[in-house]
């Protein structure tokens, strides 16, 4: 379909846009957006009205464009005119947002930086985020920023992780934990010391860990790595717990930077003893191979870091990832839950803010992070939810995307030419629900992963007096769900984790 599109003029283009039955228009929207042809991005720009067009369709538009394996300047101006200026329903202003960080973020990789339509992409991040008034308005800035992944916007990552206040500083680490290690320098890691010891300020333990991920993640040195542990003694129980766990997972890890470290000081019995590792918390961490196999091309890991509060919180992280180098296939979600204590009549520890009652969810899938899905704010949120639910999971994402778009032409050393075509797309369905029962006094989400994967390949010689060709078709079907139970009408909390993979039929 995609490669008929790109034949096609732009007159057909939009009669196929205005004439498709209204179950099809998803998949004619996404297909257009994947030609990235002159005439469909022009049919695309007469068709989308962001004032009228229903938030689904969309949002499918905005995420099919930060997919994008090789995003064009026309496609990023496309999306640009869309946002400007427009009111636009809070969902959909999110969703462009964040695909605006991963489009910029792309055609800079593309080594296309000096293009108008990317400075323009920048500035409009980036004084969205100095205008910002509302911290959730900031976050969705800064979770930007980290899709594009921009050197030059560290300073003001680092601005905003030590002056902000606990949500923005927890979402400006999280951005920064997205840049590769060669530029998280001297000056990011001395930023990361100040917060997780908290130099100038408190911070909430969540921006602590991230900041202790970043200093143990990128070529840590021992004093780091002995001054975390160091202060792991003095942590709350839980927070303590959930860093040790992290602290030895780094010793199974064949690829994990600071393994070599880790192994050197295992042989100090003053920090490797019974004692400084038997922290008593329910907070966990595990990572592991992502299957029995360990040859090169399935290496990858799966990981359940649970980060619990003395208090009903928590908070849940679930990732899949193939190999340590490349983020390009990792898929990360974060459940976060909080304020639960308030449910009980639990008053919270002396000094500390009272956190509000919020279920929440984020998820980073292909490297590209999505708009966080809220799924309440607030008692009276959670009762209207818990009344007027109509027992249909929350949709995150979903749709067809294209993720592999390459055409080569390989010069023989006969004369003749050889024509390389490579396309791989993905159907993609991320769902997630949740279910709190008061008088139960208990939580449960279900996030189902559903996705397939088709790749085409095709080598084709063309000669006068000779035609030769190869092709070869690869589809794949998986799916992934991660059931939590957390019930809290007791202290300690317990919480039941159950992750399910089905065959993968691959052919």
């Amino acid at each position: 379909f995609v490669q008929m599109l790109r034949s096609a003029k732009k007159r057909d283009v939009l009669q196929l846009l205005r004439r498709a039955p209204e179950e099809m228009l998803p998949f004619v929207v996404e297909a257009a957006v994947a030609a990235q042809s002159a005439a469909s991005l022009a049919a695309l720009s007469d068709f989308l009205d962001f004032g009228k067009e229903p938030t689904s369709l969309l949002e499918k538009f905005l995420y099919a464009a930060a997919f994008s394996p090789r995003p064009s300047g026309e496609l990023l101006r496309l999306v640009l005119d869309k946002l400007d200026g427009k009111q636009l329903a809070p969902e959909v202003r999110e969703t462009g947002i964040v695909a605006l960080g991963s489009l910029v973020g792309k055609l800079c990789r593309q080594k296309l930086r000096g293009l108008q339509e990317v400075e323009r992409g920048v500035e409009t991040i980036l004084a969205g985020l100095r205008g910002a008034e509302e911290e959730s308005e900031v976050v969705i800035y800064l979770l930007a920023l980290g899709n594009a992944v921009l050197p030059e916007t560290i300073p003001t990552l680092l601005d905003y992780a030590e002056e902000g206040p606990a949500t923005v500083a927890t979402a400006a680490v999280s951005a920064l934990q997205r840049f590769p290690a060669r530029h998280i320098s001297g000056e990011v890691k001395r930023a990361m010391r100040r917060i997780f010891h908290e130099k100038r300020k408190s911070y909430e333990k969540t921006c602590r860990l991230a900041a202790a991920e970043i200093l143990l993640d990128n070529e840590p040195s021992l004093m780091d790595v002995v001054n975390i542990l160091l202060a792991a003694s003095a942590l709350e129980t839980e927070t303590a717990t959930f860093l040790l766990l992290k602290v030895q997972n780094s010793l199974r890890a064949d690829h994990h930077p600071a393994r070599k470290i880790m192994k050197d000081l295992m042989r100090d019995p003053r920090i490797n003893n019974y004692n400084f590792f038997s922290k008593a918390g329910i907070s966990s961490s595990f990572s592991g191979p992502l299957t029995g196999d360990a040859t090169p091309p399935l290496r990858g890991a799966q990981g359940c870091p649970i980060q619990s509060a003395p208090s009903p919180s928590s908070r849940f992280k679930g990732y899949l990832s193939k190999g340590w180098a490349s983020r390009a296939t990792q898929i990360a979600v974060t459940i976060e839950a909080q304020g639960m204590e308030s449910m009980l009549g639990e008053s919270v520890s002396e000094g500390e803010e009272e956190p509000e009652l919020m279920a929440g969810m984020s998820a980073i899938f292909f490297d590209v992070q999505l708009r966080p899905i809220i799924f309440f704010q607030g008692y009276t949120d959670l009762m209207a939810k818990v009344l007027l639910s109509s027992g249909e999971p929350t949709s995150v994402v979903k749709g067809n995307l294209l993720l592999m778009d390459h055409h080569q032409v390989i010069p023989l050393q006969s004369g003749f030419q050889v024509a390389v075509k490579l396309q791989g797309g993905l159907g993609l369905d991320i769902s997630a629900d949740m279910d709190v029962s008061i008088w139960e006094q208990e939580l449960k989400t279900s996030i189902n992963a559903r996705g397939s994967f088709t790749m085409d390949f095709q080598a084709e010689l063309d000669a006068p007096f000779l035609q030769a060709t190869v092709r070869r078709q690869t589809e794949v079907e998986t799916s992934i769900h991660f059931d939590t139970v957390l019930r809290f009408s007791s202290s300690p909390v317990l919480m039941c984790l159950r992750l399910r993979e089905e065959q993968v039929p691959y052919r």
